[in-house]
């Protein structure tokens, strides 16, 4: 059994911070390289990150650290900028389009003719670098041995930032915002030389409204499934490293990777957000470097390290803590195999505002049905789909969203519950509306009341039977539905109550169905099922994973910290909420390069009286770099709204020359609802 990391013995790295990839229709692709000494006499194995979140500033040290921590073990490093990105030419317009897919290949080909590449290629990423790594593997390119994906998704329609369960993810509208902004930067001069003016606006110009294009696809159709290796798990023929954490979005696809894949496969999931395991948090950061040292070992070099004889999968065991918190109480366990055997699954019954054990289902008597119309504050204390700020976007203290909700709670705990794997909620329902939706929230509630949200599902109703094939509600007609809420692993005490809360509206976690819709639950045919899993011995010996490790970052001088905030406004007077969120980056200067970037995020989500007629989101982003006498910066705004039967996008993209503003673009778009 694979019992420690790799030795820590590193060799000297040498960084070649600028090379052009030349692809086959001649669009060159900036690359930044860290290799071994040594490697152009003694080959190795290259290890590739390929995105499009500029390797020269914005991601420059997180690169480095990684890069240079597998160079200094005997691996080349590679960190591609994507076509239209960073300092490459060309113009980015979607997301893991064919084109992506194709330059993936192109450059693969040009690793292995590097008299520094023995010809073995390891797809490593987190976020778009994980999805990507996927679907270049799923292409069978030759020099691909391995693939380490990380925050990643199989399925692009029902586990990615765009919807969930049939129904609209704010961050849909967060992430267009972000992109958009990351589409409207100019490469650096320092690089391209006289030229970037011209690859700047030819990006301005070309890059679109990709939020626009994600409208315009409402279901899981074509456009979905193009990119998701869900559809065909065989293509995959290369071992693959999968790992998450509980605050991220994209938990779900490990579960399913390490079920389908017929690879040697091995999951870890922390509880972490949507960061690299050995920068994550909330939570203890782990040697996940040391991790992939070995599985690279094993798999690109053929080093015989028993990698493959460690449990397939590694979850932390979530204990309660306080919702007030960011803390990560728990421990790890681990499963030989997913789906694991030794889970089980326990039913429990909906009663009349009761949580009924199986010990006690068979004396209840029926409950009478219930009705929910909830207000859109529901939600308002949901965190976001996907943490990227732990300090700020994790879910609150549920109560503050339970006097929206129908609430099932059990009986104090006479026993603890250990789950891990997906909890179920089959429901009976009607609405009064031809499109609704529902929200189920799993939470542990403690014995002086405090309620913390263990996981949650959303479902579009019109979407029981189908992504694909959606239809509309019979108003009034009762309907059987499952609602699949997020894997999890979590850990309730004795004394503690297990809550289910439903209700209507999720808002804004999720926009809402185009009119206010009255839910009946019928309790005596709904039931929570948990997949209960049994302790097991072996967990207190499993081999600890040890404190992170990664190279020295580059020398930097920090001008302003990170302010991030999160805020919920009522005015009594008008009646407007307003969820208010800041995300900006802390400001730096790369010392060696000179140049300084900043990164300002804001986002408001808001309504008027609880009236859906006044639904807004809306996003800005400002991005600014500086070197000398040149300075650049772009501001992006989006405001989404909608009416019954369409979205509404206004947007604007402006972009400046010191005080000057050299270009100046607006969208004024109408998409129309389709049972969304």
């Amino acid at each position: 059994m694979h019992t420690t990391p790799p030795p820590p013995t590193t060799q000297p790295v040498d960084t070649q911070p600028l090379l052009f990839i030349r692809m086959r229709d001649g669009t060159r692709l900036a690359a930044k390289l860290w290799l071994p000494q040594g490697a152009e006499t003694t080959p190795v194995p290259t290890i590739l990150e390929y995105i499009p979140y500029r390797r020269n500033d914005n991601k420059a040290n997180r690169d480095h650290q990684i890069h240079a921590f597998f160079a200094a073990h005997g691996y080349a490093g590679l960190r591609v900028d994507m076509r239209g990105s960073g300092d490459s030419e060309g113009i980015l317009t979607d997301e893991y389009l064919p084109l992506e897919m194709q330059d993936g290949l192109d450059i693969l080909a040009w690793i292995a003719e590097q008299p520094w590449s023995d010809g073995k290629v390891g797809l490593f990423g987190l976020s778009w670098g994980g999805f990507n790594g996927l679907q270049l593997a799923a292409l069978r390119p030759p020099q691909v041995g391995a693939v380490i994906t990380v925050c990643s998704s199989d399925d692009r329609y029902t586990d990615d930032v765009h919807y969930m369960g049939g129904c609209l993810l704010t961050d849909n509208l967060s992430w267009a915002g972000n992109m958009f902004a990351f589409n409207s930067c100019p490469p650096d001069p320092a690089h391209v030389g006289e030229d970037w003016r011209r690859m700047w606006l030819e990006r301005l110009e070309g890059s679109g409204l990709w939020l626009d294009t994600w409208l315009q696809h409402q279901h899981r159709d074509a456009y979905w499934k193009s990119g998701s290796v869900n559809e065909h798990y065989a293509a995959i023929q290369v071992p693959v490293m999968a790992v998450s954490g509980w605050r991220d979005g994209y938990t779900n696809p490990v579960f399913r990777l390490m079920q389908h894949l017929e690879v040697p496969r091995r999951a870890i999931v922390g509880p972490w957000g949507h960061k690299y395991p050995h920068m994550g948090g909330p939570g203890p950061a782990i040697d996940f470097l040391g991790e992939c040292l070995a599985w690279w070992d094993r798999w690109l070099k053929g080093i015989d390290n028993e990698i493959e004889s460690e449990p397939c999968l590694r979850a932390w065991m979530m204990d309660p803590s306080s919702p007030l918190t960011t803390s990560s109480p728990g421990h790890w366990v681990a499963e030989e195999t997913w789906p694991s055997a030794r889970i089980k699954e326990q039913a429990w019954r909906l009663g009349a505002g009761a949580l009924l054990n199986p010990g006690l289902i068979a004396r209840a008597r029926d409950a009478e049905p219930m009705t929910i119309q909830s207000p859109l504050s529901v939600g308002l204390f949901a965190g976001k789909w996907c943490s990227y700020a732990e300090e700020t976007d994790l879910p609150w203290d549920q109560r503050q969203e339970d006097g929206g909700a129908l609430l099932f709670d059990s009986w104090p705990l006479e026993d603890a519950i250990e789950i891990m794997g997906a909890p179920v909620v089959e429901l009976e329902v009607a609405a009064d509306q031809p499109i609704a939706m529902v929200a189920v929230r799993l939470c542990d509630v403690s014995p002086d009341g405090r309620s913390a949200r263990v996981s949650f599902g959303i479902l579009n109703l019109t979407h029981a039977e189908s992504h694909e094939f959606p239809r509309p509600l019979q108003p009034g007609e009762r309907q059987r539905v499952a609602v699949t809420l997020n894997n999890i692993a979590q850990h309730f005490p004795r004394g503690h109550s297990i809550r289910v809360a439903i209700s209507s509206s999720y808002w804004p976690l999720a926009w809402p169905s185009p009119r206010p819709a009255r839910l009946t639950i019928y309790p005596e045919h709904s039931r929570l099922i948990l997949p209960v899993r049994p302790p097991r011995a072996e967990d207190g010996a499993l081999r600890a994973f040890g404190p992170p490790r990664m190279a020295e970052p580059l020398p930097q001088t920090l001008l302003a910290p990170a302010d991030r905030r999160w805020t919920v406004n009522l005015d009594l007077g008008s009646n407007r909420v307003e969820l208010n969120v800041v995300n900006n980056d802390a400001h730096y200067r790369l010392d060696e390069t000179i140049i300084a970037f900043k990164r300002h995020a804001r986002e408001r989500y808001s309504y008027v009286n609880n009236d859906y007629a006044t639904l807004r989101g809306f996003v800005e982003h400002v991005r600014e770099f500086r070197r000398n006498d040149w300075v650049v910066s772009t501001v992006t705004r989006t405001v989404l709204t909608s009416t019954e039967t369409d979205f509404v996008i206004r947007a604007t993209l402006d972009a400046y020359e010191g005080e000057a503003r050299i270009f100046s673009k607006s969208w004024d778009e109408t998409v129309p609802r389709n049972l969304v």
